[in-house]
């Protein structure tokens, strides 16, 4: 993924079974939109195309700019948040956070995210003289987005009348290993500083590194610490949609991520990302192989149909 790091000692238990709190009630199934993996597969490599999306570069400039034109094409209410963050270095990453919203009367506003800027550096690469090259960042950070703007266009075309907000957040991955606070910075200025006059979501999805071969998605710790229900409520959308055996109800780790500032901050977030019980992050994560030839359309079609499942149902 991007600047995410394992944290130890915080009491998650890898491989540890996570209960699941099945409602008895019966309610209306809707029709639920196609998700088609072949455009979320189209919008990553566009992604990609656009070369490494660094804060500061025009590559990541010419990226926000594409991002808020095809919220606007799919018919959501686009708002920008711009902002100076300083990265751990002193760098000032010139960051803009993108917001689409549809339905933006409803009261209760589901967000859905995922983070756009790419690692600065492959410094997990197996080949030290790669460590300070930038990635191409197509599972971490591209897949992500790549999901939710087929999602936009699916909803988009059949409105499910919910208050639903898309965020592409700027600045996750510009941070150092030992600095919790170094990572999630584009969230962390979402989260204090309201993008609308009193806007706060009800509860948020994180989508991170979701589009790689072999990906596994287990339950993430700080996610079931602030989140079982809704934790829950996704993974047995996932068992509808066909692809529970993604979605396994074990504790993968524990995770900084964009969703913690969330948690900070009162709001019920989870995090649905890549981590191989006993493994770790998948095995392009921070390397040169982060790249389109390890981007997997069924992982797409996973997880796009799972998250499509539960907007809809």
């Amino acid at each position: 993924m991007s600047g995410l790091m394992l944290l130890t000692g915080c009491g998650a238990s890898t491989g540890k079974a996570v209960a699941d709190s099945t409602s008895d009630a019966t309610e209306e199934v809707r029709k639920v939109p196609v998700f088609d993996a072949d455009s979320a597969y189209s919008y990553v490599e566009r992604q990609v195309k656009f070369g490494s999306r660094v804060p500061n570069t025009p590559a990541h400039e010419a990226t926000a700019a594409w991002l808020a034109a095809e919220l606007r094409r799919h018919g959501a209410e686009v708002t920008e948040q711009k902002a100076d963050l300083r990265a751990f270095d002193g760098t000032i990453l010139k960051s803009t956070n993108i917001m689409g919203s549809f339905n933006p009367g409803a009261d209760n506003r589901l967000l859905l995210l995922a983070h756009y800027d790419t690692r600065p550096w492959a410094d997990e690469d197996p080949d030290e003289a790669n460590h300070k090259k930038a990635l191409d960042g197509a599972n971490d950070g591209a897949s992500g987005v790549g999901v939710l703007l087929e999602a936009a266009r699916a909803i988009g075309r059949e409105n499910p009348g919910a208050g639903i907000d898309i965020l592409f957040v700027d600045s996750e991955d510009y941070g150092t290993e030992g600095d919790d606070t170094s990572w999630a910075l584009g969230a962390r200025y979402f989260a204090e500083n309201p993008i609308k006059p009193g806007y706060r979501p009800t509860r948020a999805v994180l989508l991170d590194m979701v589009g790689g071969k072999g990906a596994i998605f287990p339950a993430e710790y700080f996610s079931r610490q602030s989140a079982s229900a809704l934790d829950d409520e996704f993974r047995r959308a996932a068992d509808v949609a066909g692809h529970g055996e993604l979605f396994p109800r074990v504790f993968g780790g524990a995770v900084t991520d964009d969703h913690v500032e969330l948690i900070k901050h009162g709001i019920p977030a989870i995090d649905i990302i890549d981590y191989r019980v006993n493994e770790g992050f998948c095995p392009t994560w921070h390397t040169m192989d982060d790249n389109m030839d390890n981007i997997d359309r069924e992982t797409l079609r996973a997880v796009g149909e799972s998250l499509m499942q539960f907007i809809y149902n």
